[in-house]
């Protein structure tokens, strides 16, 4: 029979030997997983963006100014009307968070034609009528400084509201006043006035990637006025002792306008630590 005496050495001995067994095995090595890049949420942005329109042109008026150097005369404007436009614009801009952004923008609008003719009778109080008729045209340079609240999204669809203010530069050009039975004629003088403009906005963008995002927006545009006189040729019935002005006044606009915007987020984002490390047996 084994007695204490005899188990406590070869227990002694087994663990003298599974010590130096395991000392022979290589250690456990630690395993790392890479660092993670992480776009942080909400990141600040700028973003570039482009834009196409059509805006419907609201009524204008026609304002005769008399030069006070000319007589007397009851010449009034019977009717006027402008055409619509079209628009293409740029511009930049910063998202500051994911609900607010603003941008500066710089749009062309192409020519909309101006028709108008009034009535006077020569001299004042006869029976005689006469008249003159008024064609030209207008377009306009409209660089505006927006901001933007977007209203939250729902599978990838943004709306959006927001205001814009900045200038206006508007040119009348090719302004022909023709008599109307009556001889002579005049030409404008292709000004181009500055003025303030402001707008309103109300729109949908939809996220086609994380960075680029095409838009669908309504705009009111208000961009002031612009005013030519005329150099009478021949001798008009309108103003041609001194050259009388026409002003055409509260040019302002519905715009439908489709756009993109393409954003340049942050360089490097965050880089995220490794986990803790684990082994391996």
């Amino acid at each position: 029979m084994f007695s204490v005496k005899t188990l406590f050495p070869a227990a002694v001995a087994a663990m003298i030997s599974t010590a130096a067994f395991g000392a022979d095995l290589p250690m456990p090595q630690p395993v790392y997983q890479q660092p993670v890049v992480a776009e942080p949420c909400c990141a600040n942005a700028w973003y570039l963006r482009g834009f196409v329109g059509v805006g419907i042109m609201n009524r204008t008026s026609f304002d005769f100014e008399r030069n006070p150097g000319n007589g007397p005369t009851d010449f009034k404007i019977q009717h006027n009307a402008i055409d619509d436009t079209t628009f293409f614009g740029i511009g930049v801009g910063y998202e500051f968070n994911n609900w607010f952004r603003a941008d500066v923008t710089a749009e062309y609008r192409t020519k909309a034609a101006i028709n108008a003719y009034g009535l006077f009778t020569n001299p004042q109080g006869s029976a005689n009528l006469f008249g003159d008729q008024f064609t030209g045209s207008i377009h306009s340079t409209v660089v505006l400084a927006n901001g933007y609240i977007d209203l939250g999204t729902w599978n990838c669809l943004t709306p959006f509201i927001g205001a814009g203010v900045g200038v206006a530069f508007n040119t009348f050009s090719d302004l022909v006043d023709t008599g109307i039975a009556e001889s002579g004629s005049g030409m404008g003088h292709n000004p181009t006035e500055t003025h303030l403009a402001w707008a309103l906005h109300a729109g949908l963008s939809y996220a086609v990637t994380q960075n680029f995002t095409m838009e669908l927006a309504y705009r009111y545009l208000n961009y002031g006025s612009v005013k030519d006189s005329i150099n009478c040729i021949g001798g008009a019935a309108v103003g041609c002792a001194f050259a009388d002005s026409f002003k055409v006044d509260n040019l302002s606009s519905n715009d439908i306008m489709l756009g993109f915007r393409w954003r340049f987020p942050p360089s490097t984002g965050i880089v995220v630590p490794p986990p803790a490390i684990s082994t391996r047996g």
